[in-house]
């Protein structure tokens, strides 16, 4: 019974294999029927011509980078500003024959004077005075013995060339930049690499040493600090070196906890490298990118609490100037001689804005994620 049953499905099914066996020997008579011709095909850019996609051509990271630095025009800008404070800061105070301490009560309140500007009827040395008694159109330079000098920002209310002061504050303030980068670097991504990578307890007891720190004020630092040293450049260093690392240390920490699982950083644990080999010749390259961004943005940080501090009395002493002191004793005399705090004032407002504009585009050109956010 069973032999007849599989003999009648056989026989069923047989119909089915018949076409299919007729529809494959017909696509390979077709397929046999296809000839191709030598000018069917030709190979691409066989010629002179020889088409390369811009868009995706192969070049390293930091090209790349550098052209997408140099697309941004306001990072451009910022960073030629840059450039130009840093000549006036190191030339400015030779250009002329005054030095930033230099006293005479006789020359004390002339308004600005620039030679070839005066003959377009501006900065001639001219001033409006205002009194309680009216307005004074007034022209120190029209003094006997005066008629030949020429004070491009004016001096102010001790004789003092103010040009010449106020290159000399933005040397101060650079020098508050540096540090500031110096201290970012050395200290902040160390602690920070240290503190992510090891974690654990090493992780947890560091990173509440930096609470402690981060929950005590700036202001009550320096002011702990003016206690112990005098008011100048020295105390505002340190109050850097104490806090000014902070932030940085954190953006280092995230960066290595995200960077510690990755495959290159287990293949070196498993040859054998050392803890600290890792860190620095492995995972610290590969964030260079962020820490430089963060880098950039604590300078003008760092130089608006410079600025604040000698504005408040706490910054570097007379005669030495900085930008915050030379502001704050152009703040007294506002009113009757405005030009005493012009020329500091926008100044400092170029150097910050010029260093937020070139970090601003150092962070798309190293992370163009940024660009989707």
């Amino acid at each position: 019974m069973r032999e007849e049953n599989q003999n009648r499905m056989a026989s069923e099914a047989a119909p089915g294999n018949e076409a299919l066996l007729t529809i494959e020997e017909e696509t390979q008579k077709y397929l046999e029927g296809i000839k191709f011709r030598d000018d069917d095909f030709e190979f691409q850019h066989s010629g002179e011509f020889e088409h390369i996609d811009t868009n995706f051509a192969s070049q390293s990271y930091w090209k790349d980078a550098f052209a997408r630095f140099k697309a941004n025009k306001g990072a451009v800008v910022g960073f030629f500003c840059i450039v130009i404070l840093i000549i006036l800061a190191l030339a400015g105070p030779h250009m002329n024959e005054y030095t930033y301490d230099q006293q005479n009560i006789i020359l004390q309140n002339m308004a600005p004077r620039v030679p070839e500007l005066e003959k377009l009827g501006i900065f001639d040395g001219s001033e409006i005075l205002r009194t309680t008694r009216g307005s004074k159109l007034i022209n120190q330079y029209t003094t006997p013995g005066n008629e030949n000098l020429y004070f491009w920002f004016g001096t102010d209310s001790l004789g003092r060339d103010v040009w010449t002061r106020t290159w000399m504050g933005t040397r101060i303030s650079l020098y508050v930049a540096v540090v500031a980068v110096i201290c970012d670097l050395l200290i902040g991504v160390t602690y920070g690499l240290i503190s992510g990578y090891f974690g654990g307890k090493v992780d947890i007891v560091m990173q509440r040493i930096v609470e402690v720190l981060n929950s005590i004020p700036y202001l009550v630092t320096v002011t702990l600090l003016l206690l112990i040293l005098s008011p100048g450049l020295l105390s505002i260093t340190l109050a850097l070196v104490i806090t000014g690392w902070l932030s940085m240390s954190r953006i280092a920490r995230a960066e290595i906890l995200k960077l510690k699982e990755r495959e290159y950083i287990l293949a070196s644990r498993t040859l054998g490298a050392k803890n600290f080999w890792i860190i620095f010749r492995e995972a610290l390259p590969n964030m260079i990118g962020p820490l430089i961004t963060q880098t950039m943005f604590s300078i003008p940080h760092a130089i608006f609490t410079e600025a604040f501090l000698a504005f408040i009395g706490l910054g570097v002493p007379e005669p030495m100037a900085s930008l915050g002191s030379l502001i704050s004793s152009g703040y007294k005399n506002f009113t009757t001689h405005p030009y005493m705090i012009m020329a500091p004032m926008i100044v400092m407002a170029i150097l910050m804005l010029s260093f937020t504009m070139f970090a601003d585009g150092l962070r798309d050109a190293l992370d163009p994620k940024m660009k989707e956010m």
